[in-house]
C-alpha cells in the first residue's frame, strides 16, 4: 500500500457461528453492513428468526468511528461490549454482529458470560470472508494482439490485476489497481505503444483489493 492509499478491513456477505458454554449456545451472526439501518434491521431479523432466544445481544462498527452495542438484558459490560471489543480486536469496520443466546439453565457468572460472547463474536469473524477494501481504479485499454503479453507482464509489474480481456478484432484489457499507483503503468503503455493506446480511466471507489 502507499502512503496515499487508504484501505480498511471489513467482510463480504454474512457469516455464522455457534459455540456451547455450560449448556448455553451463544450463535454468533455477522454481515457487511453500509449504515446504521441496514444493522439494526439485520438485529430485528435475527431477533424475529430467534424470537426464542433468552438474548440477542448486538453491536456494530461502522466507518468514522461510529458505533453501537447492548447488553439485551445480559449484566451490564459482560455481552455487548466484549462483542464490539471483539469486533475491534478484528480490525473490522462496517460490520455488524448479532449473538443469540440460548440459556442452558447454568448460570455462568460476569467473566464466563464475558468470555462466551467473545469467543462466539470471534467465531462468527473466523467463519466469515474478511476483506480489504482499498481506493482503487480500473483502467480499461484496447491493444494489438502482437502486444496483449507484453502489457500483461506490465500490469503484473504494477501490481494491477487483469479483471477481463476481450478478444476481437484487437484486445480490450481491463485491470484494477490502487489509485495512486496508476501513473507507472500508464507511462509504461504509452511507451510501449508509442503513445497509440487510449487508456480510459475511472474514477476512484472503493473496492476489495
Amino acid at each position: 500500500m502507499t502512503e496515499s492509499t487508504s484501505y480498511y478491513k471489513t467482510i463480504e456477505g454474512r457469516a455464522i457461528a455457534e459455540i456451547e458454554e455450560k449448556k448455553s449456545r451463544f450463535i454468533g451472526h455477522i454481515t457487511h453492513v453500509d449504515t446504521e439501518e441496514e444493522a439494526l434491521a439485520f438485529l430485528n431479523e435475527i431477533r424475529t428468526t430467534h424470537r426464542m432466544a433468552r438474548h440477542n445481544v448486538y453491536a456494530y462498527v461502522l466507518r468514522g468511528g461510529r458505533v453501537r452495542y447492548s447488553d439485551d438484558g445480559e449484566p451490564a459490560k459482560t455481552a455487548g461490549m466484549p462483542t464490539l471489543e471483539a469486533i475491534q480486536h478484528a480490525g473490522l469496520v462496517d460490520v455488524a454482529v448479532v449473538v443469540t443466546r440460548y440459556f442452558g439453565g447454568i448460570l455462568l457468572g460476569t467473566g464466563g458470560l464475558v468470555r462466551a460472547y467473545t469467543q462466539a463474536t470471534q467465531a462468527a469473524i473466523e467463519a466469515a470472508q474478511v476483506v480489504v477494501v482499498s481506493r482503487c481504479v480500473d483502467i480499461m485499454l484496447e491493444v494489438p494482439y502482437n502486444l496483449y503479453e507484453q502489457v500483461i507482464r506490465i500490469a503484473e509489474g504494477c501490481e494491477a490485476k487483469v479483471r477481463e480481456t476481450d478478444f476481437g478484432a484487437e484486445v480490450m484489457i481491463g485491470v484494477r489497481m490502487l489509485d495512486g499507483t496508476q501513473a507507472p503503468f500508464l507511462d509504461k503503455l504509452t511507451e510501449l505503444t508509442r503513445g497509440q493506446a487510449e487508456p480510459l480511466v475511472s474514477d476512484p471507489f472503493d473496492a476489495p483489493f
